[in-house]
């Protein structure tokens, strides 16, 4: 089973990609908690958790796009490296802010929307290289690979953050952050891929982006995923912007659970990166993605209502775990059906997907979580959840057969 997994780590630029991407997982992971907290602690108010995400989030709106534009006619390493030279002085310079006393909850949102413009630009062409890097039969392993490094980060970050912040101020974490993007940019300048054709006619980016709508609206394995990732965005993923306002407003844990919170999700996202795609081969990919939506549902129900940090803890291991097979089986969808040449193009749908629901439910529920707590929402968001993926599997089975792949598209045999 482990070697299903991690085949693709025998290509030598796809694991030179990954492993800069680790440490730069590291590094966004040690800001993302020191910044979670630093709001958390200076304002003590769960709506400013919200405003980060949707600073952070929304401008993918445009960032999505342009990324997928430019990763489909220029070479997907400059553009990646381009992009995290941006990011780089942007976390740098809210390190400065903050060393020198000047950070506030508002310039912390406004660095947020520079940076998540360019992570989201990027993050196109990052998708549509990974399917160069590999032989088509290992997609799914190298998405989950992809999960695995960035949920591993989730892991070490918050440890490394939580000895940071009891030894010196969230600064130093966002010192970290920008040095992580500079090794990207270096290690993107060995990553290799296969040539492809030179795109010379006129950029038009509104007639280029309808033409990768439209693609992605006629190929139905891409719009199920698309959709179904916004979806997921919506109800499901404001738990994580929620985090630092359970650990310390409601479990009164302070920032050494907020770390350890943040921890367990990232232990249960490795363990299922690492384990799914090897069950997905015995058994189905779809069958994996169906069972991951369905348990996403139960553990963030079961985290709701953990009385103790410890059982949130264990709740959050498994909430990970489907978490990373939910969104890992979406993206592979997309991956094995987008045709080549407007790949990028349609990864930066799904991007856009998640990225504009994301934000809306994390103020959303940020909002609600001021006035009926914390606790409620969460749970409240989970059942709905639960009841809609119940309601779409009773009513249009075809959703995930459609996002099924015959083998005479892959060119090899996958289990579907």
């Amino acid at each position: 089973m482990a070697s299903a997994s991690f085949a693709p780590l025998r290509h030598r630029s796809f694991a030179l990609a990954l492993g800069s991407n680790f440490i730069s997982s590291i590094g966004t992971w040690m800001q993302s908690v020191a910044l979670g907290v630093y709001l958390t602690v200076t304002t003590h108010n769960p709506l400013w958790l919200g405003l980060l995400t949707l600073a952070a989030w929304l401008p993918a709106l445009i960032g999505s796009p342009l990324g997928g534009i430019m990763a489909d006619r220029y070479s997907r390493q400059r553009w990646i490296q381009f992009n995290n030279l941006i990011m780089a002085a942007t976390a740098s310079a809210l390190a400065i802010a903050e060393l020198t006393h000047h950070l506030s909850a508002p310039l912390a949102c406004y660095l947020a929307i520079a940076e998540g413009f360019c992570s989201s630009a990027s993050w196109a062409a990052w998708q549509s290289l990974l399917r160069d890097l590999v032989g088509p039969d290992e997609v799914l392993a190298a998405v989950s690979l992809g999960s695995a490094q960035f949920n591993l980060g989730r892991i070490i970050g918050p440890v490394l953050a939580a000895g940071t912040l009891a030894i010196g101020s969230p600064g130093w974490c966002f010192v970290a952050n920008a040095f992580s993007f500079v090794i990207v940019v270096i290690a993107f300048s060995f990553v290799q891929s296969p040539l492809r054709e030179r795109i010379t006619t006129r950029l038009a980016i509104l007639g280029e982006t309808v033409v990768g709508v439209r693609m992605a609206w006629r190929t139905r394995g891409c719009r199920n995923a698309i959709i179904g990732v916004g979806i997921v965005a919506l109800f499901v993923s404001p738990f994580i912007t929620l985090v630092p306002a359970m650990a310390i407003d409601v479990l009164h844990s302070g920032k050494v659970g907020t770390s350890w919170l943040v921890t367990a999700q990232g232990v249960g996202a490795v363990i299922g990166a690492l384990t799914l795609p090897a069950i997905a081969r015995r058994t189905s990919r779809l069958a994996v993605l169906r069972g991951a939506m369905l348990a996403m549902a139960l553990a963030e129900s079961l985290y709701a209502y953990s009385p103790t940090l410890t059982l949130s803890a264990v709740a959050l291991v498994v909430l990970g775990a489907s978490y990373v097979g939910t969104l890992t089986g979406l993206n592979t969808s997309v991956q094995l059906h987008a045709p080549p040449s407007e790949r990028s193009r349609i990864l930066s749908l799904y991007v856009l997907s998640l990225s504009l629901f994301y934000p809306i439910g994390a103020v959303i529920q940020s909002a609600l979580a001021r006035d009926v707590g914390v606790r409620a929402v969460t749970l409240a968001a989970a059942v709905m959840f639960g009841v809609l993926v119940a309601l779409l599997s009773f009513f249009r089975p075809q959703y995930w057969l459609e996002m099924g792949v015959s083998p005479a598209q892959l060119g090899v045999s996958v289990a579907d």
